[in-house]
């Protein structure tokens, strides 16, 4: 694997550390590089747009709560795989949550549910092991 960052993991604010950390445990476990941004789309609109344009990343995957506009903002700026994980921090995270999934079409990002980092990371995987051998071994091997 080459030491070029494969996941791309960005939160809309600091307070959304505890989701990435979920993230990043199942990449690690998975020797799976990765990079983690705190960026806005209400905030940084600027630098993440540049640092999208930037990534070298093969996937990416926004974590947001409340308007949850990070993960579309995203996909509206890049062809490559977007997963939004929505953060439970009002209303018990439904919100963050119709925001990620309801995009309109030709803007898709593949949603998982509040606050599953884990599963993020795990749908990151299999998309990779498509075309990498390496993790797919490792996701094989698991199952048995």
């Amino acid at each position: 694997m080459s030491d070029d960052k494969l996941v791309a993991v960005i939160m809309g604010s600091e307070s959304d550390r505890h989701i990435a950390e979920k993230v990043i445990k199942v990449l690690e476990r998975y020797g799976v590089p990765y990079e983690v941004k705190v960026l806005s789309a209400h905030r940084n609109p600027k630098e993440l747009e540049e640092y999208i344009s930037s990534s070298k990343a093969h996937i990416f995957i926004g974590i947001a709560g409340l308007a949850a506009h990070l993960p579309g903002y995203i996909a509206s700026r890049t062809k490559k795989p977007v997963i939004g994980v929505p953060v439970n921090v009002k209303l018990g995270g439904l919100d963050a949550l119709l925001s990620i999934v309801q995009m309109p079409k030709r803007v898709p990002v593949a949603t998982v549910g509040i606050d599953n980092g884990e599963n993020a990371a795990y749908l990151a995987l299999r998309i990779l092991a498509l075309y990498n051998p390496d993790i797919q071994r490792k996701l094989e091997s698991e199952k048995q």
